[in-house]
């Protein structure tokens, strides 16, 4: 049999509660509570049937949100042990919170984990908001700061926004049920683009009917788009997880449902101007290709042709009429060498035999001349004949015709008419309609 001292005894019974134990959450009544020099917390906890001893030393209770009063209801974390100089069974206090707050934050972790283990917090299965809203439905109170909050910034940016307010209580006991009702009938009558669900601030108690797992999983199966915007940008409820976007404050969830009317004005002139210039652009070489094809129009056009021809037959005339002076010039240089040097040499015994053969020379030129030119003018009225050879017009006087059919192709053999086909046919003056009949193959 093992003796025990007392010290060994509590030192044991001290391990095997902590082991036991551990660290446990606890809610009581403050009583005898007691703030010495040193800087711990003494209290009681007690409910109805019981009470046990407590200790908070200075490291906890200086991040403590509280300090315990007397007759005060409180949630605390604790591990169970024994202090054993007086055998004294007591808890030493990690964490202190008022109950109320306490408990409901911890059903508020609770859900918060059920509903993220069952993937309804998951970015995958949220929907983007809609580019072109043009109706927004409202759950809040009607009377409450946060309609009044998004009604202003709404009409500020874009008043052409419709606002459909559906009224529930968002405070209180009757909030989780009315609030229920709305999302039912705005789920039902499937009017609006987006949903806003929202109010203002306030503690945790004021805004637990967001934290409701029923209204929750309704967000979640919600036809349209839902935002939540409860409460400021520090408080966060299980409705703003599940909603398909959270806004910070109701004001911020206006904003993100409307466009500033500054910004589309500013879009709609820039795209007004990028309109102009496309149609300018478009003008522009629309008439730049107009004058390409009046360009080659007029280059293909027969009369160009003709001119073209003229021009060419002007410009043989004339160098044959300057072939022809050069050498008539060379010829009048040669006999003004030549009588040069005869006036150089000219003796006067040999004047009369020179001046015979002058003569004989002058006889011989002037024929030789006039046979030149007369053969440079055979020339020339050969190549006029034979540019005339070549002209469409030409052709047409000799009798011939051009025939055409109605797109203004033209027939160069009989299988390109067949019977029936409406002609024109181009004379040298004028020009005939006709029909064209059975033909000979």
């Amino acid at each position: 049999m093992d003796i025990y001292s007392v010290s060994k005894l509590n030192n044991d019974i001290r391990l095997a509660l902590e082991q036991q134990f551990g660290n446990v959450w606890l809610v009581g009544e403050v009583s005898n509570f007691a703030a010495p020099g040193s800087g711990h917390w003494y209290f009681t906890l007690k409910d109805d049937k019981a009470q046990i001893r407590c200790a908070m030393f200075r490291g906890n209770n200086q991040r403590a949100k509280i300090r315990p009063q007397n007759g005060v209801q409180v949630l605390v974390r604790a591990r169970v042990t024994v202090y054993a100089p007086r055998g004294d069974y007591q808890l030493i206090v990690e964490h202190i919170e008022d109950a109320g707050q306490g408990l409901l934050q911890q059903q508020f972790e609770q859900l918060k984990v059920k509903l993220a283990a069952e993937g309804l917090f998951a970015n995958e299965r949220k929907r983007p908001l809609p580019t072109d809203i043009r109706r927004v439905g409202v759950v809040t109170s009607p009377t409450g700061a946060a309609i009044q909050d998004i009604l202003a910034v709404m009409k500020r940016r874009d008043p052409n926004v419709e606002v459909i307010i559906y009224p529930s209580a968002v405070q209180g006991e009757a909030a989780i049920p009315q609030l229920k009702h709305m999302l039912h009938s705005a789920f039902v009558r499937n009017e609006v683009d987006v949903l806003i669900v929202s109010r203002g601030g306030g503690s945790i108690e004021d805004l637990w009917c967001f934290n409701d797992e029923g209204v929750a999983r309704m967000l979640v199966d919600a036809p349209m788009p839902v935002i939540s915007a409860v409460g400021h940008e520090i408080d966060f409820t299980i409705c703003d997880f599940v909603a398909d976007l959270r806004a910070p404050t109701p004001s911020a969830a206006a904003e993100v449902v409307t466009k500033d009317r500054s910004q589309t004005l500013q879009q709609l002139q820039s795209l007004q101007q990028r309109l102009m210039l496309a149609q300018q652009r478009k003008l522009t070489h629309s008439a730049q290709r107009f004058q390409h094809l009046q360009v080659r129009l007029q280059q293909q056009h027969p009369q160009r042709q003709l001119q073209q021809q003229a021009q060419r037959a002007d410009e043989l005339q004339a160098r044959a009429t300057r072939a022809m002076q050069v050498q008539l010039q060379r010829l009048i240089q040669r006999q003004n060498y030549f009588q040069s040097r005869l006036q150089a040499l000219h003796p006067q015994k040999d004047l009369d035999r020179c001046q015979r053969r002058l003569s004989d020379v002058q006889q011989r030129l002037n024929p030789a001349i006039e046979r030149l030119l007369k053969q440079k003018t055979e020339q020339q009225r050969s190549l006029m004949q034979a540019l005339n050879i070549v002209s469409p017009l030409n052709t047409l006087d000799r009798g011939y015709a051009i025939v055409r059919d109605n797109n203004g192709n033209v027939i160069r053999d009989s299988q390109q008419a067949p019977p029936g086909t409406e002609l024109a046919i181009r004379l040298a003056k004028g020009e005939l309609r006709a029909i064209s009949a059975l033909h000979a193959d």
